[in-house]
């Protein structure tokens, strides 16, 4: 950040009319070191709030975040992205209410002419943020009041994962986890715009070793709108990403695989595939008789010769390991029955990629 551009700050300290809701003992440290580690430990949970022209959504959010039936010390730390609406405003003006409800606030950001991204106010709001565990809400959404309490008592037991909410996707909006895997796993990815930086991290801590667990239940209302960060990233991003974690972490392991569906999916990972992958290719298999019964699938744009053909067979016919590209709840669970019919078991005989 250049000095014509100050980063800025305003850190609230936690008012001595409202102490931390949990008291603290450190019976067992010694003198220095609870010095050392004072202000630190001195907050349970810090909710990670990055913002960019959040005004509209930001009392809902807000109201939210007061409304915690968690007991323990909680800080709500917010970086600005280079707001130009009145998100600053709106942010100060929550500052008294959530202080009274014994939440510390650190709002810090800069007022340069475009937004540095979303991973870049995730770091900094982290970097200021004094939490032991780090609670990840965006600004156009309401977490509910039991969210920070039961991910707290699940990620205190499992420190080496995050924790998402009920819900059938990976949801960065849900993350939990605490600050020692966040400094082992991160930081996010500063690229900005169009930049998957809750992918790349996520993919990063599956790396080394970290778990994915999730809280069955319903703890954030999620916010679809067509200013929402998620659209600056496109699909095809996302595609290329999945399809290439996939030939790190699996299909290098595999001497041969399935594809389980030769239409549309099915072929289109097949292209995608790394030339040493798609030689692993030993089958398409299908339920779609009229698929089956053409035979193979020609890879026409391949540059060899002659081009690859790949047989399609029904999937009783076919063998393990399967790469299962399918949607799940879509067939009105045949692919469920189907796969419970072959005795497999998921993450040894087959992964899912739909």
């Amino acid at each position: 950040m250049s000095a014509e551009e100050p980063e800025q700050r305003d850190g609230g300290s936690e008012m001595d009319a409202n102490p931390p809701k949990r008291l603290r003992t450190e019976e067992n440290s010694l003198p220095e070191e609870r010095d050392q580690e004072a202000e630190k430990s001195s907050v349970d949970v810090s909710i990670i709030m990055p913002v960019h022209n959040a005004s509209p959504w930001l009392d809902e959010c807000l109201r939210g975040v007061s409304h915690q039936d968690f007991t323990g010390a909680v800080e709500l730390s917010v970086f600005d992205d280079a707001s130009t609406d009145d998100s600053r405003k709106v942010l100060e003006g929550w500052r008294d209410r959530l202080e009274a409800r014994g939440i510390s606030v650190v709002i810090s950001g800069h007022n340069s002419a475009q937004p540095r991204g979303v991973g870049y106010a995730k770091n900094k709001a982290i970097s200021q943020s004094r939490g032991q565990f780090l609670c990840f809400q965006d600004a156009d959404d309401i977490m509910l009041p039991q969210r920070i309490r039961l991910q707290y008592d699940a990620c205190v037991l499992h420190q080496n994962s995050a924790y998402t909410s009920h819900g059938p996707t990976v949801v960065m909006p849900t993350w939990f986890c605490s600050r020692r895997w966040y400094l082992e796993v991160g930081p996010f990815d500063e690229g900005g715009k169009g930049v998957p930086e809750d992918l790349l991290f996520f993919y990063q801590s599956l790396r080394l070793g970290g778990g994915l667990s999730r809280v069955d239940q319903c703890l954030l209302v999620y916010r679809y709108h067509e200013k929402a960060a998620t659209h600056s990233v496109t699909e095809e991003t996302i595609w290329k990403l999945r399809v290439e974690f996939l030939q790190e972490k699996v299909l290098s392991q595999w001497e041969n695989f399935t594809i389980w569906n030769a239409g549309k999916q099915g072929r289109k990972l097949y292209r995608c595939l790394s030339p040493t992958s798609q030689k692993k290719v030993k089958a398409f298999c299908d339920v779609d008789e009229n698929k089956i019964q053409k035979g193979f699938y020609t890879y026409e744009e391949s540059k060899e010769r002659p081009k690859p053909k790949i047989p399609v067979v029904h999937y009783k016919d076919a063998s393990a390991p399967f790469i299962i590209c399918v949607k799940l709840d879509m067939t009105g669970g045949v692919l469920e029955e189907n796969l419970k019919s072959l005795q497999l078991k998921e993450g040894t005989d087959y992964y899912h990629f739909n």
